[in-house]
């Protein structure tokens, strides 16, 4: 399986925060945000990743994680040079696909709740197309909606809709089977001009290719992209650590648990950021499974 993160943009709706750096190195608490989307993408299951920003933003990026292989990861880098769309992704990433079943993922998009990462195999298990993440929210006008019918089976998409016929907000994370580029070249752009991932899913759709998971009660998503929501998932975050004493996101220890670096190895990832409550955080996780 492969990944992409999607970290790319202007990031307009959080200026001046985002005049002179990406919007995804902008802190969620005590980390970058986008820690986040690639926790999300390593408990999926995905470990070779593509990370596509703005020629601006990569070089930073690129210094954040490296190769990856720190992680047990592969992380390459792709530049987008304008927004022209998240399923422009797949066009920028088509080397990187292979043809091979992929995830999607919006760099601002923020995910945490108990069994998540269960949830995330059975997206996998069920994929035959696409499998999309549905999170209920009172504003789904600001979103891509999809409406489900008694038994769960989605039956449609609308984007931004002025009465929306739900409240199911579909997420920044998308599962796509072998097909999904050759998919992406046929698009046309949209009346603004972009590449719409929406219309990706609605291809998916018509073909009876297309499934939902909810989130729902215990799960958090969180679209990080304006200075509100940018305080809630900073908050949310503080709350769980401090009450909870784990770290969400915290990709060092997800490598370690996951098996993809031993404990000497995150030992010494934490020894590096030591002056930090995080790095002895994950110095104290690799000692006690070591």
């Amino acid at each position: 399986m492969k990944g992409i993160l999607l970290a790319g943009g202007s990031g307009t709706r959080l200026q001046p925060l985002t005049l002179a750096m990406s919007k995804q190195l902008l802190p969620v608490y005590d980390k970058p945000m986008i820690y986040y989307p690639l926790a999300t993408l390593m408990l999926a299951g995905v470990h070779d990743i593509l990370i596509i920003s703005t020629p601006d933003s990569l070089p930073d990026i690129q210094r954040l994680f490296g190769d990856g292989s720190h992680l047990g990861l592969s992380i390459g880098y792709r530049a987008q040079p304008e927004p022209r769309g998240i399923a422009e992704a797949y066009l920028l990433g088509a080397a990187h696909v292979a043809g091979q079943p992929s995830a999607l993922i919006l760099g601002d998009n923020f995910f945490h709740g108990s069994g998540f990462r269960k949830l995330l195999l059975r997206g996998w298990e069920s994929l035959d197309g696409c499998t999309l993440f549905s999170y209920p929210v009172t504003d789904p006008e600001r979103y891509a909606v999809g409406e489900l019918d008694a038994h769960g089976n989605l039956v449609s998409i609308e984007e931004k809709p002025v009465r929306p016929l739900s409240s199911n907000a579909i997420t920044g994370l998308y599962f796509y089977g072998s097909d999904v580029v050759d998919i992406a070249r046929e698009l046309h752009p949209s009346a603004r001009g972009e590449l719409e991932i929406t219309d990706i899913n609605r291809i998916y759709l018509k073909d009876g290719r297309a499934k939902v998971m909810e989130l729902g009660r215990g799960f958090t998503w969180i679209d990080a992209g304006t200075q509100l929501s940018l305080l809630e998932a900073s908050e949310y975050v503080r709350i769980m650590e401090s009450r909870q004493g784990v770290r969400v996101a915290c990709i060092e220890e997800i490598a370690l648990r996951m098996g993809l670096i031993d404990a000497d190895s995150c030992y010494r990832l934490g020894a590096e950021m030591a002056n930090s409550e995080y790095g002895r955080y994950v110095m104290s996780i690799a000692g006690s499974i070591a």
